[in-house]
C-alpha cells in the first residue's frame, strides 16, 4: 500500500514538473499566456517593477529568444556536413543568455539563478535591458533598440554593428511589435490577473 502511495506521489510530481515547463498554447496573446502560466505573470510583473522594463518587452524578448522553451539551445555546427559538432554559442534557457553574461548577472543581481527557470530569466531580461538603458542611453520604452543591444552586446551597439544586419533589424522590429501588442493586451486583463493569488 505504501509503495502504491509513493508511486502516486512521484507521478504527481513528474506531471507537475512537465506542466511547469510546458510551452504556452497561444504565444501571441499575453493574457492567454499568463492565464495558462499564472506564476509567469507574477515573475514578469516583479521584474518589470524592479527594473522599469515593461512586462510586454520582457515577454517579447523571451518569446523571440526561446519560444518559451525552458532548455532551448542554439543548433550545433555540422562536421563534414553530417556529424554534430559544437554548439554555435553557450546560450541556454528561456532568455538564451550566454554563460559569461549569466555569471555576471548572478554575481551582481541574483546569486544562484538558473537559466531554465522562468522567474530568473524574466529578471535577467529586465536587468540586462535596464543596464543597456543606463550604459548606452537607450530609452526603456524602446524595445527595438534594447533588442539590438541585447543581441549585439553594448559594445556592438555602440559601434552600430546592427546597422549592417538587415535580418537583425527585421527581428528587432518584430520584437518591438510583439512588446507593444503584449502591453496593450495586458492593459485589458491585468485586473483579473492581479486579483488571483494562486500559483502555477
Amino acid at each position: 500500500m505504501g509503495s502504491i502511495r509513493a508511486l502516486a506521489i512521484l507521478s504527481l510530481v513528474l506531471l507537475t514538473g512537465c506542466a511547469s515547463n510546458s510551452v504556452p498554447r497561444d504565444q501571441t496573446n499575453a493574457c492567454s499566456i499568463f492565464k495558462q502560466k499564472r506564476g509567469w505573470y507574477d515573475a514578469t510583473a516583479d521584474a518589470a517593477e524592479k527594473y522599469g522594463i515593461s512586462e510586454g518587452t520582457i515577454l517579447a524578448f523571451i518569446r523571440q529568444e526561446s519560444s518559451f522553451v525552458h532548455d532551448a539551445r542554439p543548433p550545433r555546427k555540422k562536421i563534414l556536413f553530417v556529424f554534430p559538432g559544437p554548439r554555435l554559442s553557450s546560450a541556454f534557457g528561456y532568455a538564451q543568455a550566454k554563460t559569461d553574461t549569466w555569471r555576471e548577472y548572478a554575481r551582481e543581481a541574483n546569486w544562484g539563478a538558473d537559466r531554465d527557470n522562468y522567474r530568473d530569466a524574466a529578471d535577467f531580461v529586465a536587468w540586462y535591458n535596464a543596464r543597456s538603458a543606463r550604459s548606452v542611453g537607450i530609452s526603456k520604452r524602446n524595445p527595438e533598440h534594447l533588442y539590438y543591444a541585447y543581441h549585439e552586446g553594448m559594445t556592438g551597439y555602440k559601434r552600430g554593428t546592427w546597422k549592417k544586419k538587415r535580418w537583425l533589424q527585421q527581428v528587432a522590429k518584430k520584437v518591438a511589435n510583439n512588446a507593444v501588442n503584449y502591453d496593450q493586451q495586458l492593459a485589458g486583463c491585468k485586473g483579473s490577473l492581479d486579483r488571483k493569488f494562486f500559483g502555477f
